[in-house]
């Protein structure tokens, strides 16, 4: 991708999990930059389009059709203007880029993509809890449940659940209870596993609950949780409570890298 922002009439933009300024430096350039923002709806902090230049137009997806959105993005760009399509965390995690980048192809208009903080990161952050931990996961899997949304059939959660590691799930928490059950049947979490569920991460109303798979799903429904919530599982979640020491080798000083030699302990 060029570093220049504005190289593409049409710039895919991930706007972060939710706090303003945890938009990238390049996202927010093109934000200010545009002369039509497309966002999707209340997923967008309303605060990013108040940096919008005098004259900008701001678009909610939310009541839109993907033809409409396409119309509205084909005109712009047919005047000479350039156009921000802003999507809830990155675009490419769970978002409707590809569709709208095969309109795109198909009436030969250029674009852009550029990556966003997705959720999960601010989850990790709200938790103050590192995802991969030596001896404890290597392995951070995103996926969710099966809902409206079809799941193809290897990737049931209770398969996904079979690999153990960190486990992050997305668009489920209105099915914590069937979520608890796929996990459990994968074999290799138990009720003991623990588990956390943030709720609109690093906006300001975001909560955090905290259990295992044994009482996680009747905290989240005592919390009144139904939505824009991600579901975290997996030991690394007990890792300050366990007493079992998670240092990397990348620091210790008997573990040699090519900038630096061990030292003999």
């Amino acid at each position: 991708m060029s570093h220049d922002v504005t190289s593409c009439p049409v710039l895919f933009v991930g706007a972060g999990p939710g706090d303003p300024e945890l938009i990238t430096v390049k996202g927010q350039k093109a934000l200010q930059q545009a002369d039509l923002v497309i966002y999707a709806g209340s997923l967008v902090n309303p605060e990013l389009l108040t940096q919008l230049k005098p004259g900008a137009t701001a678009i909610d997806s939310a009541p839109l059709t993907l033809e409409q959105v396409m119309a509205e993005m084909l005109a712009a760009v047919g005047a000479g203007q350039q156009v921000v399509r802003l999507h809830t965390g990155d675009p490419a995690l769970y978002g409707a880029i590809q569709e709208q980048m095969e309109c795109l192809d198909q009436a030969g208009i250029g674009y852009a993509v550029i990556p966003g903080v997705t959720a999960v990161f601010a989850g990790a952050a709200a938790l103050r809890q590192q995802l991969t931990l030596p001896e404890v996961s290597q392995t951070l899997i995103l996926s969710r449940i099966e809902g409206r949304t079809p799941v193809p059939a290897n990737e049931q959660l209770r398969k996904v659940a079979a690999v153990g590691g960190t486990l992050c799930l997305y668009l489920s928490v209105d099915r914590i209870t069937q979520v608890v059950e796929d996990l459990l049947a994968g074999g290799v979490f138990t009720v003991a596993t623990p588990a956390a569920v943030i709720y609109r991460a690093s906006w300001p109303d975001e909560r955090v609950v905290e259990g295992t798979l044994a009482d996680i799903a009747g905290k989240v429904a005592e919390a009144g949780i139904s939505r824009q919530a991600l579901i975290l599982v997996g030991e690394v979640l007990a890792a300050r409570s366990s007493g079992v020491p998670s240092r990397s080798k990348l620091y210790d000083p008997a573990f040699a890298h090519g900038y630096r030699d061990s030292e003999q302990v």
